[in-house]
């Protein structure tokens, strides 16, 4: 075992994965002789060489289309797009091209490319450069995505992406990239689809991922100190999604309680919310409840930023009046995209 950043796990992942198979490639911009915006590509241009780490124009749309050429004639490319937000540049490649093709050539091509995001908030970057982008994808048929939200998760889930053969998009937090870890020296793989129990509880079920689940964590030992076991889960990917773990839980705590670092409208959440209240309404002591950001871009300035983001202290609050809520009682959402309930 040892010690492993955020950062340093995705520059593992990559150095293990090129240098098992000549067939992947990196692309992006800035990603060879700087090492990438973040530093997670820092070192690999000097190793695998210019024809292996590739530094683009800046245009996303040059780098998702020169990817999903590459995919398609046999190799198995790792595109980055300095910011999730970018994505929309690119939005008609990403969803209309690498997700379809496969499926509009009747299995006879495969496309296996992975694109990196890095998203979220917390670092005072600003509206355009703080959005997780995730919920953007979800509706979208044939992409896998991961949001992994440690370096170890980080490097099973970025592993598996690049061997599959469907093309995967992976979200990076890049205010999680200075988080450490014990990280296994071994080899290893995570399967996509198998969410993590982060923390055993018997209250209610927490449900939440990368930034949102330190905050989370925090909230839960604050709550344990009040008499209040929590229990906490990290779905690893969006897609697919680990229903079933999920609902163990909730069928033994009864309870459930989404945080994520996105609006409620078209979310992740608010999905697992209207799936928990379909399959499993006779097993809540109350409505499934959903806690993001407002629906307002994120802010700059750091107060705001941080009142913005779903906290500890908010987190706690919600986890209170949910465990206090009795059986049968009518539950209401609550309007303008901080705290929304799903009935």
């Amino acid at each position: 075992m040892g010690e492993l950043t955020y950062r340093a796990a995705v520059t593992r992942a990559l150095t293990e994965e090129m240098a098992r198979d000549p067939q992947v490639a990196l692309l992006g911009e800035d990603i060879g002789l700087a090492g990438g915006v973040f530093k997670a590509t820092d070192g690999l241009f000097a190793r695998f060489g210019g024809d292996r780490v590739r530094d683009t124009p800046i245009s996303e749309q040059a780098i998702v289309g020169a990817a999903i050429g590459a995919a398609l004639a046999g190799m198995r490319p790792v595109a980055e797009l300095m910011f999730a937000d970018f994505a929309g540049v690119a939005f008609d490649q990403i969803a209309n091209q690498m997700a379809k093709y496969r499926y509009m050539s009747g299995g006879q091509v495969t496309l296996p490319l992975t694109l990196r995001l890095a998203g979220g908030a917390g670092l005072g970057f600003g509206a355009q450069h703080s959005q997780t982008a995730d919920s953007w994808f979800l509706g979208v048929p044939g992409l896998l995505i991961a949001m992994p939200s440690t370096p170890s998760d980080l490097i099973g889930l970025l592993k598996t992406a690049i061997r599959s053969d469907d093309p995967a998009l992976v979200f990076e937090h890049k205010a999680l990239y200075p988080a450490k870890e014990q990280v296994p020296d071994a080899e290893f793989l995570i399967p996509f689809g198998q969410a993590s129990v982060v923390r055993p509880g018997s209250d209610l079920t927490l449900v939440t991922n990368q930034l949102a689940r330190r905050e989370a964590e925090a909230a839960a030992e604050d709550l344990a100190a009040r008499g209040v076991s929590v229990e906490i889960i990290d779905p690893r990917t969006l897609v697919p999604f680990d229903f079933d773990t999920v609902a163990a839980s909730v069928r033994k705590t009864r309870r459930l309680l989404v945080v994520q670092e996105a609006a409620f409208p078209g979310s992740w959440g608010a999905t697992l919310a209207a799936w928990v209240a379909s399959n499993l309404f006779d097993s809540l002591a109350c409505g499934p409840s959903v806690l993001g950001v407002p629906e307002v871009p994120a802010p700059f300035a750091a107060t705001l930023e941080s009142e913005w983001l779903p906290g500890r202290g908010r987190i706690t609050d919600h986890v209170l009046r949910l465990v206090s809520r009795a059986a049968g009682d009518d539950v209401q959402p609550v309007g303008g995209g901080r705290e929304q309930q799903s009935a």
